[in-house]
């Protein structure tokens, strides 16, 4: 092994997490009549317990990062600057609770959008796995040894193609995206999702 070689076992561990749906709330769209993620900073609402999980991750030794699809400005549903707003909140009130997240990973884009700059078949829209392959390259991740929390089956996709433990939060607001796919693990919500990773953890496994 060369000097600047990380053994999978020395590697860091990380767990990546949707945002939507696993760590705030989906909110109804008038227009639309369906659950979508919040276009304003009024709509961010976190879920239960989202908090402390988190905070169990870290004192666990996980990395934390967020992986998410968000393709409302795309489909002409909202404005760029509003989404990014709803994030500079999410972020503000992770780092408020003493939550560090590495890193923030959006895909803004879609293949069926309005706007044509972000209207094509991208590489980092879920389920492909581009934005775990590059966290892991980035910051000398285990694989392995991490994990994807998701409430759809584009996150289960794209943790098994990167090739994480995956587990599927049955959110209810959501349950339309979840029809095939075959997770590693299901929880109701994050907090299970936690005791499922931790328990692992301690294990071994």
């Amino acid at each position: 092994m060369g000097e600047h070689e990380v053994s999978a076992k020395q590697a860091r561990k990380a767990v990546f997490l949707d945002r939507d749906g696993v760590l705030d709330a989906l909110v109804l769209n008038k227009a639309t009549n369906e659950y979508e993620a919040p276009h304003s900073v009024g709509e961010l609402k976190l879920l239960p317990m989202v908090i402390p999980g988190l905070k169990r991750l870290q004192a666990a030794g996980y990395e934390l990062f967020l992986v998410s699809n968000q393709p409302d400005y795309a489909k002409g549903k909202s404005t760029l600057a509003e989404l990014k707003l709803v994030h500079s909140r999410f972020d503000r009130l992770m780092k408020d609770h003493g939550v560090h997240f590495r890193q923030y990973y959006y895909c803004f884009h879609h293949p069926q959008g309005v706007v044509p700059r972000y209207s094509y078949e991208c590489e980092c829209r879920k389920p492909k796995p581009f934005f775990l392959i590059k966290a892991g390259e980035a910051y000398g991740l285990n694989l392995a040894a991490s994990w994807m929390v998701g409430d759809t089956d584009k996150d289960v996709g794209c943790g098994k193609d990167a090739g994480v433990n995956t587990i599927l939060v049955g959110y209810k607001l959501s349950v339309k995206q979840r029809v095939d796919s075959v997770p590693d693990y299901r929880a109701k919500n994050l907090n299970e999702a936690v005791d499922i990773i931790i328990k692992h953890s301690k294990t071994g496994g």
